[in-house]
């Protein structure tokens, strides 16, 4: 991943620290997103240049400790284990640094080379709370620098730090005399690692942590390694207790907080923060929590993302941009070109590049997904989703869920591909699975939100209706299936960021960074489908296989031309949304109709996109058992509603 000759720097950290905003300073924002080899799980790559050395930039997924619970936590450090970095930027929330230094102990006793960073220290200072900076630093014995990153406050500070850092050991924070005695027998006997320091790995060792017995319990010349990690084992438990191993981490605990209270004083808060403070208690407490998620609900993506993006944005670019000027523009440059009625039908037909596929991607996708990342882009620099999990909890655990799941939830409305990579956050492989069936199910996806939202914001009654029956659905499926699926779920945590006020350029950059990476996912593929549908309707393809969808319509009282968006719906959830949109403008669906369509297209199967990825991450038998069971509740919810109407 790195290039050759250069350094490499490791940005570690619990989530909501404000890596991401670090790497943007120290990358200039320039960010190669991939997945980890293996994994779903993305890193954000990037470089820079300090005093004349050129520097990987690795912004590594949340992690609370060395010893991983959750898919990010371990691809967070296998990176940190495999390849030896040239620096470890450890970044800390500086209100919450009591939770986040026993990570810093973990990386010291690991030799790594560690500079602490104190991030979010302007909000630590609203909230009363002063920094002996030189006394931690001296403390740890390693460098330590404050910084308000998210305002580029001492970024200037931290490049010089990072140009002038020489290794040298640090000081460990050392557990009690039995616990020490037992790392000493264990790392005596071990061999050097080229990474890892043996304190280190004799602590994981203790800890019975799974990946590093792997590698020492099945390595014929090192077996003699687990015979003296047991025996050590056996004598703590009788020194200690067989809660041992607990207490080795609260022994970090005290230590951070002995440290905590020689570094840390603690003045009046301020006004400001009081009323922050209050504002987040009341967003996550079910008396007023639930009227504020319901007017979120409503000015976020009601009126922000269905009447101003999937309305304003969508009808402006479609009839002032591409009508009246980029489509006579195309079709006056093929006359002039002269090419044959053929040719001239793949870039200007009904499927063509231009009037479809660009189109689509351009005025109906485009916009509306824009205006739900930057809605989303908000409510995560506010510190809201976190506390919508509080909130919500409650709820989910009826279904077998916790608080955690409404992350991927809220992603599913952006994009449902993204959300089921972001169910690998959950703990149990039954979470993940529950979470995949109802995203697949009944979370809509913001093109197919706004969309839905644009064409029955006109019927008011039918809009709840869809709202309601959509919600019954979710809750219904969800409890069934956890019923229906053994184990149970996992108890809920999560990190609380302070509630603030976004700054208004960090929301910009992130809405523009995911929607440039959303764009250049989508017009290929649907310049791609373009292709498809034009060659298949050429080849007398296509219109058999709508052809086989049209008794299906015929049940659900839709026209025949449905059909079509049904099935461009799989290749694409808002491509289909897009043409359900096309049959509503051209009067082909009265609304009635509309209303079956909306649900029925809601509720069916998701797109190709978020298909493979429910392939690769649930597997083959549990997806194919998803899609089926979708089909019959979608097209049966179709033709219950119609019979209703009727």
């Amino acid at each position: 991943m790195s290039g050759s000759g250069g350094k490499r720097l490791l940005l570690i950290g619990s989530p909501n620290v404000g890596k991401s905003v670090i790497f943007n300073a120290l990358t200039g924002a320039y960010a190669a997103v991939s997945n980890y080899p293996g994994t779903t799980v993305e890193l954000a790559t990037g470089t820079c240049q300090i005093e004349g050395q050129n520097y990987e930039v690795i912004d590594t997924p949340g992690v609370y400790s060395l010893l991983p619970v959750t898919e990010e936590e371990r691809v967070t450090r296998r990176i940190l284990f495999t390849r030896k970095s040239t620096l470890v930027l450890h970044v800390l929330d500086a209100k919450n640094i009591r939770r986040m230094l026993p990570l810093s102990f973990e990386l010291l006793d690991g030799g790594f080379p560690v500079i602490l960073v104190l991030n979010m220290m302007d909000e630590a200072w609203r909230q009363g709370l002063t920094f002996d900076m030189k006394k931690l630093a001296a403390e740890l014995d390693v460098p330590v620098i404050a910084l308000s990153a998210i305002k580029q406050q001492g970024m200037d500070q931290l490049k010089r730090l990072i140009g002038s850092y020489h290794v040298k050991q640090s000081k460990l924070m050392l557990f009690s005399i039995e616990a020490e005695e037992a790392l000493a027998n264990i790392a005596r006997i071990l061999p050097e690692h080229s990474v890892l320091s043996r304190r280190l790995i004799a602590y994981l060792l203790l800890q019975q942590d799974k990946e590093i017995l792997g590698v020492y319990s099945f390595s014929k010349q090192l077996k003699s390694v687990w015979s003296v990690v047991q025996n050590q084992r056996e004598y703590l438990q009788g020194k200690m207790g067989s809660t041992f191993s607990q207490q080795l981490m609260t022994q970090r605990q005290q230590h951070a907080d002995q440290l905590i209270h020689k570094v840390l004083s603690i003045s009046k808060v301020r006004h400001s923060q009081r009323i922050a403070r209050g504002l987040g208690r009341m967003t996550r407490q079910p008396l007023t929590g639930i009227p504020i998620l319901c007017l979120v609900l409503y000015f976020g993506l009601y009126q922000l993302v269905g009447h101003f993006g999937a309305g304003f944005l969508v009808d402006y670019l479609d009839e002032a941009v591409f009508q009246r000027y980029l489509i006579p523009l195309a079709q006056e440059i093929l006359r002039i070109v002269n090419v044959t009625p053929l040719i001239q039908s793949l870039f200007i037909g009904e499927y063509g590049f231009f009037t479809l596929g660009v189109r689509y991607a351009v005025v109906i996708v485009l916009p509306i997904v824009s205006s739900f990342f930057f809605v989303f882009a908000i409510l995560e620099d506010c510190g809201y989703l976190p506390r919508l999990a509080l909130l919500t909890d409650g709820l989910f655990r009826r279904m077998g869920l916790n608080g955690r799941a409404v992350i991927p939830m809220m992603l599913g409305l952006g994009c449902g591909t993204m959300a089921v990579m972001a169910t690998r956050t959950l703990e149990s492989k039954r979470e993940r699975l529950l979470a995949t069936f109802l995203l697949a199910l009944t979370i809509p996806c913001s093109a197919q939100l706004g969309i839905v939202l644009a064409v029955l914001s006109h019927h008011a009654g039918f809009l709840s209706l869809w709202c309601a029956y959509l919600f019954g659905i979710f809750i219904v499926s969800g409890y069934v299936s956890d019923k229906v699926l053994p184990g149970k779920r996992r108890p809920f945590f999560m990190e609380l960021p302070p509630f603030r006020c976004p700054h208004l350029s960090n929301v910009v950059m992130k809405a523009y960074t995911r929607m440039i990476w959303y764009f250049s996912e989508i017009l290929p593929v649907f310049l791609l489908i373009s292709f498809l549908l034009w060659l298949s309707d050429f080849m007398g393809i296509l219109p058999r296989l709508i052809t086989a969808f049209i008794p299906i319509m015929h049940l659900l009282g839709l026209p025949p031309e449905a059909a079509k968006a049904f099935l461009m719906g799989f290749i694409r959830r808002d491509y289909g949304a897009a043409g359900m949109y096309d049959l509503y403008l051209n009067g082909q669906l009265n609304d009635c109709e509309l209303f079956v369509a909306c649900v029925t297209f809601t509720l069916f199967m998701p797109c190709l996109a978020q298909f493979m990825v429910m392939l690769k991450e649930r597997g083959i038998l549990a997806t194919m058992a998803i899609v089926s069971i979708i089909i019959v509740i979608s097209f049966g919810s179709g033709g219950f509603i119609h019979w209703l109407l009727l």
